[in-house]
């Protein structure tokens, strides 16, 4: 038996990254010696054991075989005959195909350490094209280490494009795309993974609403970069930037999927987009069943960000029905989000990143003084049920009046 460790760890390892997960293979192994050395066994699928004191998961070395569509579709064969380089050849990528010894000897049969020097994403063999979901691995991947100056392979790229042509990645169900997506997503430059899918054409097979947006033009005078596409990239690389979380990473690539269906005779204009977008935002949310809290902020921000950007202009009772939309008495964090994935719309602008965004902390401060306004004197004249929500409604919109006032003058 000869254990090593394989994958992720060794590459990062080898890149000065941190490592985090570590998968150990075991080479030359039983199920039934894993078991008497007091390994537990999980997994229905494949020999996966839990090393008994670690809890860290170790796998028999496995081949494996195409039997049927998308990522479940394999057969897996598990034995002691199973070599190293066997195992590591069923893998996607050459830098994620290397093991270590317990003296950090490294096994590279498919020159995964020349291809870190070279800064480059490139799939083993053949069968990667076996696995849909490596389509979206290789582009998160690319998103990960795109600071370092990754690129993916000519060949690679070729290969994801016949796999998006192919419709295996109509296979692939919401639950293991959403994961990818949403770690993709949570990168440092999450822009990058959008942009990879569409180079390999899988963005208008997964996204075709997001993909729609290429092309599109928008008045210069608000957007210098001028298409619509871009934009959405660069709003979610400001988003990346500010650390913002999943949520708002989220609604920031959905804000503006209704300017992918105005008419071309209607550019640049986009004339209630906010409005027309929100089905186009319900459809993506609910084809990769994304978090409740993430669909719900999206299509919020679908529906209101253009409200965020004329804040200092709305009249007072409009501020009180924003603020009633997102219920910022009960749900103070999702107001904020929505007040940050704004500003990253404003900044998203070729030249406009560093772009100040009063509308912030103005509706902050319209928030803070909508939640201050005091329900006990109204118990106390009387009001109850619907006349006490009325009543508190007036109060509100007093205090935003005399906010609105206060931050004119």
């Amino acid at each position: 038996m000869q254990i090593y460790k394989v994958g992720g760890a060794v590459r990062d390892r080898l890149l000065g990254k941190p490592v985090t997960d570590i998968d150990w293979v075991v080479v030359g192994a039983t199920t039934e010696e894993m078991l008497a050395k007091g390994y537990r066994p999980v997994g229905a699928d494949f020999p996966v054991f839990l090393h008994p004191k670690s809890g860290e998961e170790y796998a028999l070395a496995r081949t494996e075989r195409k039997s049927g569509r998308g990522y479940g579709g394999f057969t897996f064969h598990a034995s002691p005959e199973v070599t190293l380089e066997e195992d590591l050849i069923r893998r996607d990528l050459t830098i994620n195909a290397m093991a270590e010894d317990d003296q950090q000897n490294l096994t590279d049969p498919y020159h995964g350490q020349r291809d870190l020097e070279e800064r480059i994403l490139r799939h083993i063999s053949p069968a990667f094209a076996e696995d849909p979901l490596r389509v979206l691995r290789v582009a998160r991947f690319a998103a990960r280490y795109a600071e370092l100056g990754f690129k993916v392979a000519p060949e690679t790229l070729e290969l994801m494009r016949q796999l998006s042509e192919s419709g295996e990645l109509e296979a692939l169900t919401a639950e293991r795309s959403w994961k990818e997506i949403s770690r993709a997503l949570m990168e440092d430059q999450p822009q990058v993974f959008i942009q990879v899918l569409r180079d390999c054409g899988a963005l208008k097979v997964l996204m075709p609403e997001v993909d729609a947006l290429f092309g599109v033009p928008q008045p210069e005078a608000h957007h210098p970069e001028i298409d619509s596409g871009i934009h959405t990239l660069s709003v979610l690389e400001q988003s990346a930037l500010h650390k913002q979380p999943l949520t708002v990473r989220w609604a920031c690539l959905l804000h503006d999927l209704g300017k992918g269906l105005t008419p071309e005779e209607e550019w640049p204009r986009h004339i209630a987009h906010e409005h027309k977008g929100l089905k186009l935002i319900k459809a993506v949310n609910e084809r990769f069943k994304a978090p409740k809290d993430c669909q719900e902020l999206a299509l919020l921000v679908g529906q209101y960000h253009t409200h965020g950007h004329r804040a200092l202009e709305l009249k007072a009772s409009t501020l009180l029905e924003l603020l009633q939309s997102f219920d910022v008495y009960r749900r103070p964090q999702r107001f904020e989000e929505f007040i940050v994935a704004c500003e990253m719309d404003a900044r998203g602008r070729k030249g406009l990143e560093q772009r100040s965004y009063p509308q912030a902390d103005y509706l902050r401060g319209a928030a803070n003084v909508a939640r201050g306004v005091a329900v006990q004197p109204l118990l106390e004249k009387g009001f109850k049920g619907p006349e006490l929500g009325e009543a508190l409604k007036r109060e509100r919109l007093k205090a935003l009046k005399v906010y609105k006032e206060s931050a004119a003058s």
